[in-house]
């Protein structure tokens, strides 16, 4: 395993458009950077079929479905390894999921993070390349309990769903603000259920000093904090999959879709996700490519391994989405006839609000990491932009750009996790 591995990483394709026939400009040079590379991973954010499964009575945000010629397009990009585990896997319900792992079959895209099983969801898939065997795992924290794919029985199927790393919370308070959190909950009776179901022993009480606040869990302490730690059933699964990835490949790397933040800042990463990208290293795995908030965080090398809190966006067409359910017209306060363009346009305020004006979406990275005998040797970044200000129906395909400001912007975002940047004709690089 002397020889040397390449791999690329990139974050979210939100696609919902065809490439254009051709491609566009700037397309050409995109996909020899990634086609350069022998693993070539892309999260793929979005449904793939012909609205066959019904919408889900919750979504990521925007229902995503396109259709499965989108998947055409990303080979075309040059990807050859996928996530699928992220918060629009379920936007249709299992008939769309059911349908987009189909679709990604029948053209024999390499995926992970989705099946019809929890076994399914959570097993890695390999790739072979030139000179080594690479694994990848996909997981999603941003999910709604029905989106977890179930195991089987010997008695029934399993249920069709996404990898789970579900997390507990809870917030510490001080003495005066926990006692008085609990003579509200007393007097309201809003834990009047829970405590049925403790006094008929289907529930365990709540250890001393802690208590539980309707859905939050609260304890008793000196000063104010949160915490979040990997629910461990998931955490443990994930540990025991890596593992076995290690015994049967000579790389693993694990996608993880995140976009729960720490505090009131939304670009540092969750405790938990720290937390569960370290287990992760811990078992063997080799990187961590994280995504989600659809915006760059930081870097981080942990027992130098790269850990990439968010690559942020790589395609990103939210807006010309074809079809979106009644529920997303109620939730905007209009009537069911809405067409999806005046329904993207009040959410937006007419592109002056939100995504439409919120640069650091609109700009993002293409890390490149080369490796061989089992080590991470460099890793660099390619910035991109994905043309903040184009007109809908062009906005969100990706160019490289040559600026350092999306570098240097990466680098202070990584500060905190003690990681060096370093910036050369508008590339990035992490010296090892």
């Amino acid at each position: 395993m002397s020889e040397k591995t390449t791999f690329i990483a990139t974050g979210d394709s939100f696609i919902t458009r065809r490439l254009p026939a051709g491609g566009y400009d700037g397309f050409e040079i995109i996909k020899n950077i990634i086609e350069s590379h022998d693993v070539r991973f892309n999260n793929l954010e979005v449904t793939a079929h012909e609205s066959e499964g019904y919408p889900a009575a919750f979504s990521g945000g925007t229902w995503a479905m396109a259709n499965p010629g989108v998947l055409d397009d990303l080979k075309t990009y040059g990807f050859n390894i996928f996530n699928t585990a992220n918060n629009h896997s379920c936007d249709y319900c299992h008939g769309g999921l059911l349908a987009t792992i189909r679709n990604l079959r029948e053209r024999g895209m390499l995926f992970a993070g989705t099946g019809a099983t929890l076994y399914e969801a959570s097993a890695p898939c390999y790739l072979e390349t030139k000179n080594a065997r690479v694994a990848l795992l996909g997981i999603c924290s941003t999910i709604h309990s029905a989106d977890a794919a179930g195991n089987q029985s010997i008695h029934m199927s399993g249920r069709p769903g996404l990898n789970p790393l579900r997390f507990n919370s809870y917030y510490c308070v001080k003495r005066d603000d926990f006692d008085m959190l609990n003579r509200i909950a007393s007097n309201t009776c809003m834990n009047a259920q829970r405590l049925m179901a403790i006094s008929n022993g289907y529930e365990n009480p709540p250890a001393e000093n802690e208590m539980e606040f309707g859905q939050l869990k609260f304890k008793c302490a000196d000063s104010y904090q949160t915490h979040t730690e990997p629910m461990k059933k998931d955490m443990e699964r994930m540990t025991r999959m890596i593992e076995e990835a290690k015994r049967q490949a000579d790389y693993v790397l694990v996608s993880v879709h995140s976009h729960e933040f720490a505090g009131a800042d939304r670009l540092i990463p969750a405790e938990f996700l720290v937390l569960f990208s370290h287990a992760c290293i811990d078992a063997g795995a080799d990187a961590i490519l994280g995504h989600g908030p659809h915006e760059l965080r930081g870097v981080e090398l942990y027992k130098e391994k790269p850990i990439f809190y968010s690559l942020g966006n790589f395609i990103f067409q939210t807006e010309t989405v074809e079809l979106q359910p009644a529920e997303a017209y109620e939730n905007a306060g209009m009537p069911h006839d809405t067409l999806v363009g005046d329904y993207m346009n009040k959410r937006s305020n007419n592109g002056t609000k939100g995504y439409d004006v919120q640069k650091p979406i609109w700009d993002s990275v293409m890390a490149s990491f080369t490796a061989s005998n089992g080590r991470i040797e460099s890793i660099y970044f390619y910035p991109i932009s994905l043309g903040m200000g184009v007109a809908r129906g062009r906005l969100g395909h990706p160019r490289l750009i040559k600026d350092d400001v999306v570098i240097q912007y990466l680098s202070e975002l990584s500060k905190p996790f003690g990681t060096v940047i370093n910036c050369s004709n508008g590339i990035g690089s992490i010296t090892l």
